[in-house]
């Protein structure tokens, strides 16, 4: 195993050959809702490996700004901080569905800069550990025969992708999403106190916000939302898909800028990213948050973010959420 001393030394050198004609002199990364939600884990896994890594040289300061999930921090960079070439801002594929239903107000997917992902996460279902419902089956089973009987927590209202994957999940049995009892939470881990507290019976959530609360046993896990069974610790937790129910549902996580940031701000930023999703530094601190590798930077992620903006939008025009 490489000391930690090695690994320095390697990530130093590693990051030596990013052009210095810029370097930011300050940092920020700004989290679009309260505090120990999924874009809090963004810039703290940024956070973290920037300065482990040496490509910056003081910490990176990390700011929550709650408000319209994501909106609020959507039109404050673009109509009041547009050019701040240090400010990276934490973006999901929350976001984008936001994006594609025209929620984030008269600004849409091309005014802003799009920067790197940080990695993948898998939208599941919840309930708590001392709950009846031991498999989906049984929770769904439940709702179809009485809908009033379950009422959903999430981090996000109507519309977003935490209501779409209950929406989806609802028409798999049958029931109109009308019927789904939905309470709708900031951010944070608001949805799951509602749950442990019973104010809730099953959370609509992605997988690592609820990495925490799997080691300590206080909730049950009753599907995840990806194509194949997910590896070690989490090896024994079903998909949805294995259980019958065909939902599917990756979450990108990743970063975003100021349109007004200039080319070689822009550039600093993809190649220093470009390296550091390569380190072991990265990688483990990516996978200490229930991350899955996924990706990109630059161009590249531009083009994926705007098919999948496209895509939501066609998802969410199949609910009547736009036109």
């Amino acid at each position: 195993m490489k000391s930690i001393k090695t690994l320095t030394a390697a990530t130093l050198l590693f990051f030596t050959n990013i052009s210095d004609a810029y370097f930011p002199e300050k940092t920020e990364c700004i989290a679009p809702a309260r505090p120990s939600g999924g874009f809090d884990l963004t810039c703290k896994l940024v956070q973290v490996t920037l300065l482990d890594t040496k490509a910056i040289n003081s910490p990176m300061s990390v700011t929550f700004m709650p408000g319209g999930i994501g909106a609020a921090t959507y039109n404050t960079i673009i109509a009041l901080r547009p050019a701040e070439p240090g400010t990276i801002v934490a973006f999901s594929g929350g976001s984008l569905l936001n994006l594609a239903q025209g929620k984030f107000g008269r600004y849409g997917v091309n005014d802003v800069r799009w920067l790197a992902s940080v990695g993948t996460d898998y939208g599941m279902i919840a309930v708590r550990a001392d709950s009846p419902y031991k498999t989906l089956k049984d929770l769904m089973d439940a709702f179809k025969k009485n809908p009033e009987s379950i009422v959903f927590g999430a981090s996000a209202s109507i519309g977003s992708q935490d209501w779409m994957k209950t929406a989806l999940l609802a028409r798999e049995v049958g029931i109109k999403p009308q019927k789904i009892r939905y309470v709708a939470f900031e951010g944070g881990g608001e949805p799951i106190i509602a749950l442990l507290n019973n104010h809730v019976q099953a959370v609509s959530w992605e997988l690592s916000e609820t990495f925490p609360y799997i080691t300590n046993g206080k909730i049950r896990i009753l599907a995840i939302y990806s194509e194949k069974r997910l590896g070690g610790n989490l090896a024994n937790i079903p998909t949805a898909k294995e259980q019958g129910y065909n939902l599917v549902w990756p979450v990108i996580r990743g970063l975003y800028m100021g349109p007004n940031v200039s080319n070689e701000q822009y550039q600093w930023w993809v190649d220093t990213f470009n390296k550091l999703q390569r380190t072991d530094i990265f990688k483990k601190q990516r996978e200490m948050r229930g991350l899955f590798e996924f990706n990109m930077t630059g161009k590249e992620l531009d083009d994926y973010v705007k098919k999948q903006v496209l895509q939501y939008h066609e998802l969410a025009k199949s609910f009547d959420l736009t036109k």
